[in-house]
């Protein structure tokens, strides 16, 4: 790995939390954490101790578009496919991101109707209660400056354990075998985080550090995306889960 400075984030109930690695993988150091309501203001956070050059985050980057006609399926990212079926058992991690016109409705039964109009599949309400979030992070992707990526952290943990792992994050045993491949990558996660260990959850905290595990591999050039090459809606954003 190069000595780039990154950046890996997640969302969390109360806004947003980030984990830079030390500068040297491996050095014995433990990552820094960041805590804000807005990803901006995140990002701006840790640019503070030092510019970041790539930023990975958990949350679709590119929408869909809408295929009406057509078998169920039709508007479905290769993202999100592609990476379900590398997870194997645990595939339900991934959720099919819904097509912008979904996600632009007032409530998730109107968003279940739009969605299944145009592309023959509802919408779950993880999704769609991510929306708010989803939206705020492709606002802020327009304007960033650097590289950001879109990486999901269990796809990063099965790439960090060589195969999908058998236990849910939110078990001791899930959390622990987490924390562990982390720490051996070099994001050594501190016990004790600060305000961003007070306002954001133990899996927003692994699923950040994986995000920060695969933005150094962006940087050095040794991560891949799924799709590859990305694919390009007519948002135009170029829409992968790199790994």
């Amino acid at each position: 790995m190069n000595g780039a400075r990154v950046l890996g984030v997640d969302a969390c109930r109360a806004g947003w939390i980030g984990v830079v690695p030390p500068a040297g993988p491996r050095d014995g150091s433990t990552a820094r954490a960041y805590f804000a309501t807005r990803v901006a203001d995140l990002v701006a956070l840790a640019d503070a101790d030092g510019e970041v050059a790539v930023v990975a985050v958990d949350m679709p980057i590119g929408l869909p578009d809408a295929h009406p006609g057509g078998p169920p399926g039709r508007g479905r990212r290769r993202a999100d496919v592609l990476a379900r079926a590398e997870l194997g058992p645990r595939w339900r991690s991934v959720f099919m991101t819904p097509v912008r016109a979904a996600l632009e409705a007032d409530d998730h039964a109107s968003a279940v109707a739009v969605n299944r109009r145009l592309t023959g599949e509802g919408v779950s309400r993880q999704a769609f209660g991510l929306k708010e979030k989803l939206f705020e992070v492709e606002r802020w992707v327009r304007e960033a400056g650097r590289r950001v990526v879109e990486i999901h952290p269990e796809l990063s943990f099965a790439r960090l354990a060589g195969e999908p792992l058998p236990h849910p994050k939110t078990t001791w045993a899930g959390a622990e075998r987490r924390r562990e491949l982390l720490a051996a990558a070099g994001v050594v996660l501190a016990g004790d985080l600060g305000p961003a260990g007070a306002a954001a959850g133990v899996d927003d905290v692994l699923d950040a550090g994986a995000a920060a595990w695969t933005a150094l591999l962006v940087a050095a050039g040794r991560a891949r995306p799924l799709p590859d090459p990305p694919e390009v809606f007519s948002d135009g954003i170029p829409c992968a889960i790199w790994a």
